[in-house]
């Protein structure tokens, strides 16, 4: 997805409020860089190591959980 559709579709201050109740700390100068950078906006990453492995360019060894997200 585009940075432009996914503006469109979330609001960032909405996004950063959301992520503060689940007790995530949102720091950004831009709310519209908060928008671009929404979950939703990116492929799934199951999908794409999934066509990565079926590709034979990869080969899965673990499942990993973002913690922390830092851009800039």
């Amino acid at each position: 997805m585009s940075c432009h559709e996914a503006t469109r579709r979330w609001q960032g201050r909405q996004l950063a409020h959301e992520l503060t109740r689940r007790g995530v700390c949102v720091r950004s100068p831009s709310m519209r860089g908060v928008a671009e950078e929404a979950s939703g906006a990116y492929k799934s990453v199951e999908n794409v190591v999934d066509a990565a492995e079926r590709a034979g360019l990869a080969r899965k060894v673990a499942r990993l959980e973002p913690l922390i997200c830092v851009k800039g």
